[in-house]
């Protein structure tokens, strides 16, 4: 995917932006009228003012920004948002406040941050039976 296509939907948008050359992720920004306190085991949902069309087989993930998350608490309200191919309504952060004092989301905050994947979506097949692999069903720890 070499362009991604953004539609503001309000005038005081702003655009995603990757921070440094080498980022994966491009920033987003919180886009509001008025100020945002998100309080202590609270969650909102924030604006970012636009929209995407992505290609079909990508996705776009919303991840947290680590500063905010490990510096402030605040992460997305389901870990990571998925935007499917074919969604074109506005591009929002539910963002969760897992401190315990008050944090204000004021307009133009970098709030989250989004990474676009290219997705394969293969044919489901029921099957009695899968290859063996040596760790086999092992599971959580099973590896030392």
């Amino acid at each position: 995917m070499k362009k991604l296509y953004v539609k503001k939907l309000k005038d005081n948008t702003i655009l995603p932006k990757q921070q440094t050359e080498g980022s994966v992720g491009y920033d987003l920004s919180a886009c509001l009228e008025q100020d945002v306190i998100i309080n202590a085991d609270e969650t909102h949902l924030i604006s970012t003012g636009f929209a995407i069309a992505l290609e079909p087989k990508h996705a776009a993930f919303i991840y947290a920004r680590s500063g905010l998350g490990i510096k402030q608490g605040i992460i997305p309200a389901n870990c990571v948002g998925v935007i499917d191919s074919d969604y074109r309504g506005e591009v929002m952060v539910g963002l969760r406040n897992t401190s315990k004092v008050p944090f204000t989301v004021k307009h133009g905050d970098r709030i989250a941050q989004l990474v676009i994947v290219k997705c394969e979506t293969p044919d489901i097949i029921e099957s009695e039976n899968l290859d063996d692999t040596e760790r086999g069903a092992g599971g959580f720890g099973s590896t030392g």
